[in-house]
């Protein structure tokens, strides 16, 4: 028996055609993830080469470093008391500095502001001065460069992880991790497949390689421990500029 027409199931509607911009804007974001794991790599380098060459102090932990305080604090270790402050007192300038400069989401964003560059290149100035400092001590820095080169790369990180902020994307991070990890967990936990936690994943898996290249770097070809720092913000920076050359062409 034929179905009457009035009874036929409509045909499906055909799906509307995406525009330019919102594929060049998913392009875009896909890229952005990409470059924020590089960030992640930058991340573990710098708390690695602060922990195991600049008096056994974090970066970006600063969690960890309120720890290693409160049991400097406990031992009447001054020197690791005043390591630790001054590390987190970077931090915090530096954060305070990348607000200033990033500035916070809003609504119209680019996928990438140009305010978040241009923080980025606030900190590839200062990995270049613990670079410069690091060569010109020989890859073997006094305990009296300790206090400025550790400030410097903590102030860097703080200023990335501000910076990171403006992209606007609800737990997103470099640097503060632990949430991060947490958030993996809680989600595989409650049914969501690997996909949905896969760019966490590599964020967390990217801190975990930047830290363990630093180390080899640090163990065979300590004069090389710098170009880690970088290449890493910098090369982010080249594929920033160049898309956006590209874009505007």
């Amino acid at each position: 028996m034929s179905t009457p027409e009035s009874t036929r199931p409509a045909d499906p509607l055909p799906a509307p055609p995406v525009s330019e911009d919102a594929e060049r804007r998913a392009a875009g974001e896909r890229l952005r993830a990409g470059l924020v794991v590089v960030l992640a790599i930058a991340s573990g380098a710098t708390d690695a080469l602060g922990f195991l060459a600049l008096g056994n102090a974090f970066t970006s932990v600063m969690t960890g470093n309120m720890v290693l305080f409160g049991v400097a604090a406990a031992h009447g270790d001054g020197s690791e008391m005043l390591l630790t402050a001054v590390a987190i007192g970077a931090f915090v300038a530096g954060a305070a500095l990348g607000a200033r400069i990033a500035g916070t989401a809003a609504p119209g964003d680019p996928v990438w502001p140009r305010a978040v560059t241009v923080a980025l290149v606030v900190e590839l100035v200062l990995f270049a001065g613990v670079s410069i400092a690091w060569w010109g001590f020989g890859a073997e820095p006094p305990r009296a460069a300790f206090l400025p080169m550790l400030a410097a790369a903590a102030a860097a990180l703080g200023l990335q992880s501000s910076a990171i902020q403006r992209f606007g994307v609800s737990g997103l991070s470099t640097t503060y991790l632990t949430g991060t990890l947490t958030t993996v967990v809680i989600r595989l936990v409650s049914g969501h497949g690997v996909r949905a936690v896969r760019h966490s994943a590599l964020i967390l898996l990217g801190l975990v390689v930047g830290a363990a290249a630093m180390a080899g770097l640090l163990a065979s070809v300590p004069m090389l421990a710098p170009v880690l720092l970088v290449g890493t913000v910098g090369s982010v920076l080249v594929v920033v500029l160049l898309r956006r050359a590209l874009v505007h062409r």
